[in-house]
């Protein structure tokens, strides 16, 4: 089954460089980031803008500063608000970035619990947190050095993360239940993943996860923020978007790969999500 837009197939991380650095911006860039997960850390730092985020349980509209945490395996998409822009940078990276091993008692008690979802710090941390001029300082710091991708500052990156954690640690929850709520609706982001060029039902969704369709359609809402219906139409047209981008093949013929059967809707949809239509998207992408 392949899982690249649930839980990705790419790899942000490599025992040389346990780090992948990215600017972004919605919808200019890419019309959204659909529901996911990844096995890496992901920070993010809002440089202008705003957008809608979903981190498990939260879900929030973001705003320029912010600092926004996910832990690995959590489901996250970001998506963007109507007429407003948001650039970001985003900074993937593997547990192995704060060194040690496993018996060390910093990363078996103060890592580890992160990693497996037994331990929560903050997701989003706004201009009221009460540290927030220090873990801006941090988090500047992490980007500058993401952006100078040298080992000596590989050095200086890691420290600085130590310390962005140590402090939000401080905030820390701990639960045995915190990383397993969503797991439930996880088989139909996967489902949608391997079918979305194909007709799909609620009924089918609900099927692969062996619930009832009403209970199904209100748990699918709680987790993704979206009716199973929108969630698949943004998949779509996500999907679109990197075809306009990475191919010169026509629209109609994106469209029909994309699990739409009519290019009118298609159009609409496209417009309704990323702000344009697919050849004002393409030509945008190209100055």
């Amino acid at each position: 089954m392949d899982k690249a837009y649930t839980k990705e197939n790419r790899i942000h991380s490599s025992e040389q460089k346990p780090f992948s650095y990215y600017e972004c911006a919605i919808p200019n860039w890419f019309g959204c980031v659909p529901m996911h997960w990844h096995s890496e850390f992901e920070l993010n730092f809002i440089r202008e803008g705003s957008a809608e985020f979903i981190c498990g349980e939260e879900k929030f509209t973001s705003q320029k500063g912010d600092i926004i945490i996910t832990q690995p395996n959590v489901l996250h998409s970001i998506y963007p608000c109507p007429n407003v822009s948001q650039r970001y940078d985003t900074l993937v990276f593997s547990r192995e970035i704060f060194g040690g091993s496993e018996q060390d008692r910093y990363i078996s008690e103060c890592i580890k619990p992160l990693v497996n979802g037994t331990m929560k710090i903050p997701t989003r941390i706004t201009s009221e947190h009460c540290y927030y001029s220090e873990i801006e300082m941090m988090t500047e710091n992490i980007f500058a050095c993401a952006r100078g991708d040298e080992p000596r500052l590989d050095m200086l990156m890691r420290s600085e993360l130590i310390r962005l954690f140590w402090l939000l640690e401080e905030e820390a929850e701990t639960s045995p239940e915190i990383s397993g709520s969503a797991d439930i609706i996880r088989p139909a982001l996967e489902y949608v993943a391997e079918h979305f060029s194909e007709r799909i039902t609620v009924a089918q969704l609900a099927e692969s996860v062996h619930l009832s369709e009403s209970y199904f359609m209100n748990r699918f809402r709680k987790h993704v923020g979206l009716s199973a219906v929108e969630y698949i139409s943004h998949f779509r047209i996500e999907k679109a978007c990197q075809k306009l981008l990475g191919s010169d093949e026509n629209i109609l013929d994106i469209a029909y790969d994309c699990g739409f059967r009519n290019i009118s809707n298609f159009n609409r949809q496209f417009r309704r999500i990323s702000g344009c239509s697919p050849s004002e998207y393409r030509s945008r992408s190209e100055r």
